[in-house]
């Protein structure tokens, strides 16, 4: 019914009628019920996945089956992307950015289910990543797709693809506070009213299915009872001094290592590479196995010898300073292991290692004070407080980093030393790294959306469309009678001088031959390569808007020329430019 096209436009027609800010807020609810309903699916056929394939092995029994699961679940993902999916879902949140800022919010709506099937098998199977950029870029997508329907119009639509990520983020952690910051902070929405009252009521309806959905058994949740002491203060300071350099090193790496598993073009010596790297670091070190927030629960609850069993330390576990060698593996190899799951095959984000480095990290330093400087820390605290730390310094989302642990332990009782902690590991970060892990690559191809208006509207905007290939050409050899003939078949005053293998040599203007163009004695003796200027500057077909506009600025031009390896291309015309910016601006700043 919905390809009949009388249908469609009777349907069209109703919509027009309805307000479109009353229809956004209520598919805002839609999309953070239907959020929630594949966060809540994806999680339980996560956990009972894990739970089919590992009840009833033991370490003298089938310890070596944790060895072979991971590598099945990379290659059944590997499959199911190559043979069904047909297109690349990895690194969801930098492909929500990249929908935003060059595809006008189009996500295709196969990510409403293809991402949770995939990541169901990579971390079922015990993938070392995490599921919660899948399950944000899933909600983004029915958020796409929902807008695309009800035929919104592009700003709604971004709306709505907060929404969903807005509606994951809260669904997956019961964290609507969370959920809103994320957005604004990572997708870099606008704070605006039009915006933040639809991520409420989809941050908020999305919490409120988990609850009544989901049970402690598959959410990392834990309640914090301890006072804070304002007398370490200091060492929340060290920590998230710490958890910065710490958070600096997992991004460097982590990009690193996918960029050298992208030069194996082969897929299957790629799966084969990542998931032996993969096998072996789980055979030395188990936690690598799935998401590790059981890990992390262990540690909350003061059970750290459970970290060691099934290892090859378990032997040593009365020994602390093996004990500390094995955390500090643990903190430097998890990029090995996460980018080695993604790398080879799988889909998963970077979010649940994040966490997981925080929270080692931030009990190994505890451990090590306590240890050799007779410091009494609160353990329990030190480990929320370096995963709020390290996630600060990842993702470049303190806030997030901050209301995100504040809920999930049940109050804001941590509340200062997670601001602390957060703040320094973002400042110290900072410091070295201008990007997140999720926005490097975007914004070094300048594709990234930003809350400074002026570059969202640049990014935004498609400059190669503007591109004019309509004006006529001349040879430098060719002669002043040739191009009189030729500016009588024009409508344009300008005319590029390319050579027989269409290379730029030079241009010339009405205005440079206005004088002479009626003296028919000069026809034949006067050449193009005589009269022709050249360009101040010209322009690549490859640059992003940011450059093209600092050509303009620094040039004056108003015209100036593209090439394409050398070759021309046409001319890009700075009023043209203009007249799109502001049509965008106009569009971008609607409420």
């Amino acid at each position: 019914m919905l390809r009949n096209p009388s249908f469609r436009k009777i349907f069209s027609k109703s919509l027009i009628k309805i307000d479109q800010s009353k229809l956004v807020y209520f598919l805002s609810l839609v999309v953070g019920l239907l959020s929630a309903l594949a966060a809540a699916f994806l999680k339980n056929a996560i956990h009972f996945t894990h739970n089919f394939l590992t009840s009833g092995i033991t370490s003298e029994s089938g310890a070596y089956l944790y060895l072979i699961y991971p590598i099945t679940g990379m290659l059944l993902s590997l499959l199911f992307v190559r043979y069904i999916v047909k297109d690349n879902i990895s690194h969801g949140i930098s492909r929500i950015l990249y929908a935003l800022s060059k595809r006008k919010g189009y996500i295709r709506a196969h990510n409403t289910w293809s991402s949770i099937a995939a990541c169901t098998l990579t971390i079922g199977f015990g993938g070392s990543v995490g599921a919660e950029a899948p399950i944000v870029l899933t909600g983004s997508s029915i958020g796409s797709t929902i807008g695309r329907f009800f035929r919104v119009n592009n700003k709604s639509i971004t709306v709505l693809i907060g929404c969903g990520a807005a509606g994951a983020v809260a669904g997956i952690f019961k964290a609507p506070i969370a959920g809103i910051v994320f957005v604004l902070e990572i997708l870099m929405l606008d704070l605006t009213i039009s915006s933040v009252v639809p991520l409420l009521i989809s941050s908020v309806t999305a919490a409120s299915v988990a609850y009544f959905l989901m049970g402690d058994k598959v959410l990392f949740t834990f309640n914090v009872v301890e006072a804070f002491n304002v007398l370490n203060i200091h060492w929340y300071i060290v920590l998230g001094i710490i958890s910065g350099f710490i958070s600096l090193y997992f991004s460097k790496m982590t990009l690193f290592l996918e960029e050298n598993f992208d030069r194996i073009k082969n897929l299957y010596i790629r799966l084969a590479v990542g998931g032996t790297i993969l096998g072996i670091l789980i055979y030395i070190f188990p936690p690598f196995y799935g998401e590790g927030y059981n890990t992390i629960m262990s540690l909350l609850q003061g059970d750290h010898v459970t970290l060691l069993e099934g290892s090859l330390f378990e032997s040593f576990s009365e020994d602390y300073l093996v004990f500390f060698v094995f955390l500090a593996g643990l903190i430097l190899l998890k990029a090995l292991a996460s980018s080695s799951t993604n790398g080879a095959g799988g889909v998963g984000g970077i979010f649940a290692p994040t966490l997981f480095i925080g929270g080692i990290n931030g009990f190994f330093i505890a451990s090590i004070l306590g240890r050799f400087f007779q410091v009494d820390l609160p353990d329990n605290r030190f480990v929320l407080a370096g995963m709020a730390g390290m996630m600060a310094g990842v993702m470049h989302a303190p806030l997030t980093a901050i209301f995100l642990i504040a809920e999930i332990t049940g109050g804001y009782d941590l509340l200062i030393p997670l601001i602390i902690t957060s703040t320094t590991a973002y400042i110290t970060t900072r410091g070295f790294q201008k990007h997140s892990i999720y926005h490097v690559q975007l914004a070094k191809r300048g594709e990234l959306i930003t809350h400074d208006k002026d570059k969202a509207v640049l990014t935004r905007m498609n400059w190669k469309k503007e591109i004019e290939k309509d004006l006529k050409t001349i040879r430098p050899d060719d002669t002043l009678g040739d191009l009189v003939k030729i500016i009588s078949r024009s409508k344009r005053n300008i005319f590029p001088v390319v050579d027989e293998y269409n290379i730029l040599e030079g241009v010339v203007s009405l205005d440079d031959v206005r004088e002479i163009m009626f003296q028919q004695e000069l026809y034949k003796t006067t050449y193009i390569r005589d009269i022709m200027n050249i360009p101040p500057t010209y322009i690549d077909i490859k640059e992003n808007m940011e450059t093209v506009m600092e050509a303009f600025r620094k040039t004056d031009a108003w015209n100036l020329p593209v090439l394409d390896n050398g070759y021309y291309v046409g001319f890009i015309s700075k009023s043209r430019i203009y007249s799109t910016y502001r049509e965008l601006l106009l569009e971008y700043s609607e409420e």
